[in-house]
């Protein structure tokens, strides 16, 4: 992305300028106050802005662009956010000009007169008028445009009208708006040079897979950058109706699970243990085990299996478009993966060895155990031989957990194929084995189990350590259901993600490398809860 201008003005508020608003962005004098600490000062109390953990230096105009219909006119901007810790984050940020003094209080980025109307520069976004706008462009798309502001839609929206708009609520890093109550339109905040994976991953999905259980692909806006690149700013797909994230029915499910310990009077040091990834169906779990957590449980987490298998099996089996086409194993992964793997690591070191007198008790052991076992574990990461490995790499989702999830009635809905937070772009639609994914949600099985005994301690008479312990057999059952179900079906497919062994080694090799990422933000943000990714890197390094 090319950049336009910095900030450096010798303008004084109250600030007014000649210009109609269709022309104002190409006033030098207006983009030099709107990039001043006017701006600054904005964008770091927004919920999506990304940067919070960085200082800002200073805010550079990388693209504008019209979003506009008749004679409604809005500017998209695509603003660099530089960093004094010299890297930069690109965001999205459309603007509109409104002169009701009762109007966006809370969401003015400047006061302005524009031809000596006053009023107020704001994000776009808050504005009826502007949302109707885009819905009303992406409706009336047309196949093939070839103009700089590129509306999409899919042969699923048609037939409609605007009726209304509103906020969904409660995101941090986009904002997605509900129109009809029937569609959500995410604006992607954080943009980056190139097609956004969420939009690449649900319109293939949905579109050339037919793949149901996730929301239906219905539109997007894409435009090209001035250096001739797809950026995406918007994707619309259909409203599932839902009753919540499986993150808080686990939640539900698991209070229950550790209530009935008491309620059931369970010896949990006489719970039947099972082989770690092993794979059950669920009339091989054991009765007491089944007494103790429920059928329904289980029953649940074969669902989520089978629709997690479906996705993977939709992905894998595209033999046209190249993003898409499976891959095996090579040496340019490896060397990708370790890298990436070992820096990461070592910044975790470092964090850990700075954080030791944040943790105690069973946290503190756990610490001091991974810092004993480094070399140990920095093996394990080098240990990765491409040679050994016959399955195949596809598009995985990258950031599947089970926040990820929506529950409708008994069945999942899998969404947001952003990809991991911390990665790049480009590192995002690396093909991965898919069960990178199943480790990613292992590790949200974990978490759910973890949360459930810190958030209801004072309620179960049972210490810590019993409910640790009770805690680490059910979490076994659950991964032995869940890869019964979906190795079944993936097979059935002839999607190949490996034999027996190689299995094993990329569920241990993909569940290190996830609670050694969750490391850093769980020591960063909640110390007391860095006992769950040290635990899972005991669990596996000790086995």
């Amino acid at each position: 992305m090319a950049k336009k201008s910095e900030k450096a003005t010798a303008l004084q508020p109250p600030y007014n300028f000649n210009n109609k608003w269709e022309e104002l962005l190409e006033n030098q004098e207006f983009i030099k106050v709107f990039l001043s600490d006017v701006l600054e000062d904005y964008i770091i109390k927004q919920r999506w802005y990304g940067g919070k953990a960085s200082k800002l230096k200073y805010i550079e105009l990388a693209e504008y662009f019209r979003l506009q219909q008749h004679d409604e006119v809005y500017y998209g901007l695509i603003l660099e956010v530089n960093f004094v810790e010299a890297f930069y984050q690109h965001y999205f940020l459309p603007i509109a000009f409104v002169s009701d003094e009762d109007f966006a209080k809370d969401d003015r980025i400047l006061p302005i007169s524009i031809q000596n109307q006053e009023g107020f520069i704001i994000d776009a976004i808050n504005l009826e008028a502007f949302r109707k706008v885009v819905f009303e462009r992406i409706l009336t798309a047309v196949p093939n445009d070839k103009t700089r502001v590129r509306y999409q839609k899919s042969e699923l929206f048609k037939d409609c009208i605007y009726e209304s708009s509103r906020f969904m609520g409660m995101e941090q890093s986009n904002t997605s708006i509900v129109y009809n109550d029937k569609y959500v339109l995410k604006f992607f905040r954080r943009i980056y040079a190139d097609r956004n994976p969420d939009y690449e991953m649900s319109r293939f999905l949905s579109e050339k897979k037919e793949y149901k259980n996730t929301p239906a692909y219905l539109g997007s806006i894409q435009i090209k950058d001035s250096d001739n690149t797809n950026i995406t700013i918007a994707l619309m797909q259909e409203m599932v109706e839902n009753q919540g994230d499986a993150w808080d029915y686990m939640l539900k499910e698991l209070h229950q699970v550790f209530s009935n310990l008491e309620y059931k009077n369970i010896d949990i040091s006489g719970l039947p243990k099972t082989e770690d990834f092993g794979r059950l169906e669920i009339k091989d779990v054991p009765p007491e085990i089944i007494d103790w957590a429920g059928l329904n449980l289980f029953v649940k987490v074969q669902t989520l299996a089978k629709r997690t298998a479906e996705m993977h099996i939709a992905l894998g089996s595209e033999f046209e478009d190249t993003a898409f086409t499976p891959a095996h194993f090579n040496g340019d992964y490896e060397v990708w993966l370790k890298n990436r793997l070992l820096y990461q690591f070592q910044n975790r070191l470092n964090t850990i060895e700075n954080s030791l007198h944040k943790l105690d008790g069973l946290a503190l052991d756990l610490a001091n155990e991974f810092l004993d076992k480094k070399n140990s574990i920095r093996k394990q990461f080098v240990n990765f031989d491409w040679t050994k490995l016959k399955g195949e790499r596809i598009r995985v989702h990258g950031d599947y957990h089970l926040g990820q999830v929506l529950v409708k009635d008994d069945d999942f809905y899998i969404l947001d194929f952003e990809g991991e937070p911390e990665s790049t772009i480009r590192d995002r639609k690396v093909k991965q084995p898919p069960l990178k994914d199943i480790a990613g949600l292992f590790r949200s099985f974990h978490y759910a189990i973890y949360a459930t005994i810190f958030n209801n301690l004072d309620l179960y008479k049972h210490s810590q350590e019993e409910l640790f312990e009770a805690g680490e057999v059910l979490y076994q059952y659950l991964k032995s259901a869940f890869l019964g179900t979906y190795i079944l079906k993936v097979q059935e497919a002839n999607l190949n993600i490996g034999y027996h062994q190689e299995r094993i080694f990329l569920l241990k090799y993909s569940l290190l490398e996830k609670a050694v990422y969750e490391l850093g933000y769980e020591l960063n943000s909640r110390p007391r809860w860095a006992v769950i990714p040290l635990k899972g890197i005991s669990n596996i390094i000790n086995n």
